[in-house]
Parts: structure tokens; C-alpha cells; sequence
């Protein structure tokens, strides 16, 4: 074994707690230390397995340690690994293409960078650039694009929505971070107008227009939505109000910028964009896009002005031919095997399974899924309300500690339960996945 990796090995529970004095961590969910993973399987130090319905940060859609990619990147990097960004690549380029042929028709070129925030930041500049003097953005309530500098003022947490103000608001810069309007969500679990899906004549959509004519500070570069919320509890942005969206963007001469950072896939198509039929004028990448690897994308509308060659986008990762390559081996893997059909199917087992278990515990208050997009709303039965920190927070423990399943959570009360897991996620697994998620609810909520 190389030096190196036996150093690690050798680093035990009482070497780590040591260790872990010289590490900083921002933010996340904490959990235990993994070692090993394959497949939709991870174990920790102490031996303990778990299947994981988080993907990592949503970043692994073939699952842990996928033999293909290793071998393709292993023998990729006998020959190449990061390149300047100024130099062609044939990596660059290929994936580029690759991209550009399954986006939206009009959708043609491609900007790589190193994460999803610089990849939203990305799509702010382009926005800017084509729509001249305008510097507000628009964006949904319960929405999550990121927490750097600047994206963190376009996400829930910047808010005081959790019931105190958190982490982004120590950070506040004007003209930086504060040049977000929100507007309220279709959240049609919990409508703020009182609509029902059946009859709803979208008064969010109209409060975006009053917003667009009367709430926002000069002209709007951009809406930027996720068509999925995922930080936010899994919400589905309806298809009639994303189609709403591309008109009033239309009307108003502002840019639809799709943050599709999750969405990517995981919808059962390769777009959300695909999915909703709303072609958008950027679209933006990142997580899951490079199997693991560190890449995100956005991909702008062919009559739009992109970057000029004068620094306007320059990041030391952007062309990094080993992220490119292990992208490009996952798309051929998800076409060749159907994985995005089976996305949608293994998807709507575990709903079906979640809305026969809903019967027996009503604290299931809503069920949320398109593809392996899967969000349950924990609900006390008796008031509607979400169900209390402390008991999800306890439905999220026990089902990671006694019955070895990783869940993550969403919404500001971390009341919504996310099953997120790889894309290769079988029928099989999919069943082994409810078995493991009825036991939690029976250990918590009914104490057996």
C-alpha cells in the first residue's frame, strides 16, 4: 500500500478527534467518518454500513467508487490533468458539445468553472452583460443558490426565516449580496394565498409581476429559480408556473436563469429545463455533473453575449481535463443504462411505498418526487404544522445510527425528510430503502 494511504488507514477514532483540532468546517450536517463506499453503500470507522440516500451532497450519481470512472480517469491521467484555462483542450471541448446536444435547442455554449456558487455568479455576470443597467435579481422565497459572497444573498439562509438570523447574514456587503428582491414560491403544500392545486389561478405569479412593476429597485437583470427547491424542502416548482415565468421574463426583458445544480438527472431527465418544456436562457450546472469530481457549468442561449477573453470569467480549475473526463464517462454510463428511466421508476416505487406508509403515520403530511427528487413533510397530525425540530432531528439520527440509512433534511424547520440516492439505485435497494425509513418512524413516532 502506498505510504501515504496506510498513514490514513492507520488514523483511528482517537487519532481523528486529535486531527480534527486543525480542521474548519463552515457548514453541513454532521455525521460519522467514512472510509469506504461502494454502490449506494458507505462505511464509517467503526465498521457500521449505511445506505445513502444523500448521494454526498448529491454529488454521486453512479454511487461510491464506480469502477468505469476510475479506470477511465486513471488512464486519462497517464497523459493529461489540469490545464490552463486559455489553452484549447480536447476535453473542454468534447464535453462542452456533449452538453450543448442535450440542453434545449438554443442553448449552444458552455463556460466551466469550480463550484455551483461561482457558477451562479457566472450566470449574474452574463445576465448583466445582456441586459444593460440593470443590477437586481429576483428570486424565490425558500430558495438555496449558494453562500458565497455573493449567492448567499439569494439563499433562505441569508434570512430570518429559520427564526434567527444564521451564518450569511454575518456577511452583508451592499451591492454585493443585497441586490436580491424575493418573491413568494408555489409551495402548494402550504399556498401563502390559500389556492388549491385543482383551481389555483396563480397569484404567486402575479405577485412576480406586482414585484417586477413595483417592488424592485430599477431594472431586473434576471430571475433565477431552482425548478426544484431542494435546501428548501424538495418543492416542485408546477409546470404552469415555470411556464408563466418564461413569459413574464419575456414581457419584461429580464433573463430566466435555471439553477439546475441538483436538478440535473435527478428529474429523470437531463434537464429540468426538458422536464418543465420552458427553455430558459442560462441554464447552470454543478454537484453531481462531474461523478465526484469538482466542476460546474453554466450554459447560456445562443443570442446572448458571453464571456470576452479579457478576464471577465477566469478561474486557475476552470479547464480541468480529469473532472471533464470523468463528466463525459457519466453521461455515456447514465445513456447506455438507462439510468434515467430508471430514475423515474425506482422514483415512483419509493413515492408509492412513502403513500402506503402514510396511512399508518399520518405525520407524513405531503410526499414530493419527481424522479429521485424525494422530499417527505413531517407534519404534527393533530395542527398541520411542521413536526418540531427535535423529533426530526431524532427521525434523522435514528434512521442513520440504528437502522444504517443517511437521510438529509430540508426546509427552514428541518421538518422535510430528502431520499436522494444514486441514480443506479435498484428496484431491490429502492424496497431495502422504505424497510429501513418505516422502521425510523416506528422507533421515533411510536416508540416500538
Amino acid at each position: 500500500m502506498d505510504s501515504v494511504l496506510k498513514q490514513i488507514s492507520s488514523v483511528d477514532s482517537e487519532v481523528l478527534a486529535e486531527y480534527k483540532e486543525n480542521v474548519m468546517v463552515g457548514g453541513g450536517s454532521p455525521g460519522p467518518c467514512l472510509v469506504s463506499g461502494h454502490g449506494i453503500r458507505v462505511n464509517d470507522l467503526n465498521g457500521n454500513s449505511y445506505i445513502d440516500c444523500t448521494s454526498q451532497s448529491w454529488a454521486l450519481y453512479l454511487g461510491h467508487t464506480n469502477k468505469e470512472i476510475q479506470e477511465c480517469v486513471y488512464e486519462h491521467m497517464n497523459k493529461l490533468s489540469h490545464v490552463h484555462q486559455g489553452f484549447d483542450s480536447q476535453e473542454r471541448a468534447s464535453l462542452a458539445h456533449k452538453l450543448a446536444s442535450l440542453a434545449p435547442k438554443h442553448l449552444n455554449r458552455v463556460s466551466f468553472t469550480v463550484g455551483g456558487g461561482p457558477a451562479i455568479e457566472a450566470a449574474m455576470k452574463i445576465a448583466m452583460k445582456n441586459v444593460p443597467n440593470a443590477q437586481t435579481f429576483i428570486n424565490l422565497w425558500e430558495s438555496y443558490h449558494g453562500c458565497t459572497l455573493t449567492t448567499a444573498g439569494a439563499s433562505w439562509t441569508s434570512t430570518k426565516s429559520a427564526g434567527k438570523y444564521v451564518g450569511p447574514s454575518n456577511y452583508f456587503l451592499p451591492n454585493l449580496n443585497t441586490n436580491f428582491v424575493r418573491v413568494p414560491n408555489p409551495y402548494c403544500y402550504r399556498c401563502y394565498f390559500d389556492q388549491k392545486c385543482e383551481n389555483c389561478n396563480m397569484k404567486c405569479l402575479e405577485m412576480l409581476r406586482h414585484t417586477l412593476d413595483m417592488g424592485a429597485p430599477g431594472r431586473v437583470a434576471g430571475i433565477i429559480v431552482e425548478p426544484i427547491q431542494a435546501s428548501g424542502g424538495q418543492i416542485p416548482l408546477p409546470k404552469k408556473y415555470v411556464q408563466g415565468l418564461r413569459e413574464i421574463c419575456d414581457e419584461y426583458g429580464c433573463l430566466l436563469i435555471f439553477d439546475e445544480i441538483q436538478t440535473y438527472c435527478r428529474c429523470g431527465e437531463f434537464f429540468a429545463a426538458n422536464y418543465y418544456d420552458v427553455e430558459p436562457d442560462i441554464i447552470v450546472l454543478g454537484k453531481a455533473l462531474g461523478a465526484g469530481f469538482p466542476i460546474a457549468a453554466i450554459i447560456i442561449h445562443d443570442r446572448l453575449k458571453g464571456f470576452d477573453m479579457d478576464a471577465e470569467e477566469l478561474h486557475t480549475f476552470a479547464n480541468n481535463s480529469v473532472s471533464q473526463v470523468a463528466a463525459l464517462k457519466q453521461i455515456e454510463i447514465i445513456e447506455r443504462d438507462n439510468l434515467l428511466e430508471n430514475t423515474r421508476n425506482v422514483g415512483a416505487k419509493i413515492a408509492n411505498g412513502l403513500r402506503e406508509m402514510q396511512k399508518t403515520y399520518p405525520e407524513i403530511g405531503d410526499i414530493r418526487q419527481v424522479g429521485l427528487h424525494i422530499g417527505v413533510e413531517m407534519i404534527d397530525p393533530a395542527t398541520g404544522a411542521p413536526l418540531d425540530v427535535a423529533t426530526a432531528a431524532e427521525l434523522k439520527s435514528t434512521a442513520m445510527y440504528k437502522n444504517g440509512l443517511i437521510l438529509g433534511t430540508g426546509g427552514y424547520k428541518k421538518h422535510v425528510l430528502k431520499i436522494k440516492p444514486p441514480m443506479i439505485t435498484t428496484m431491490e435497494e429502492a424496497d431495502e430503502i422504505l424497510e429501513k425509513f418505516e422502521a425510523t418512524l416506528k422507533m421515533v413516532l411510536r416508540k416500538g
